[in-house]
């Protein structure tokens, strides 16, 4: 089991809306909690001015970014290249994964299926429909 978690958006996303699932899984964790600047870049993409933009401020530096370097770009680059034509994958959902490839953490998504490159993706909870 790895020391490490790369948490995908969505997860992040149900967290700050207070989903109980979300909040029950996070503040459990024990390991090494990382998010990738690409999962950061998503949570600012969608946030407004004012109180929200502070708690997200505190909110991302309570985990370890990973930022997108040469390596990361390369290899998500190529995720990108083998698996979007198959699977759909963008290139966001391919640098996050290779950010977790790099450090060796295990990546904890909802969606699976946006992660074919990854042979072990948590999905702690299902949303439901």
């Amino acid at each position: 089991m790895p020391d490490a978690l790369m948490l995908d958006t969505d997860v992040l996303i149900d967290y700050l809306r207070d989903r109980a699932e979300a909040v029950e899984f996070l503040e459990e964790r024990l390991e090494s909690l990382l998010v990738s600047a690409v999962t950061v870049a998503e949570l600012y993409a969608g946030v407004r001015e004012g109180k929200e933009r502070s708690s997200l401020d505190q909110f991302v530096y309570a985990f370890e970014i990973v930022p997108v370097d040469d390596e990361i770009a390369r290899r998500g680059g190529l995720y990108r290249r083998d698996f979007g034509p198959s699977h759909g994958i963008g290139l966001a959902d391919a640098l996050i994964a290779a950010s977790a490839e790099q450090r060796k953490a295990r990546l904890v998504s909802l969606n699976d299926r946006h992660f074919p490159m990854l042979s072990d993706v948590w999905v702690p909870y299902r949303k439901k429909s």
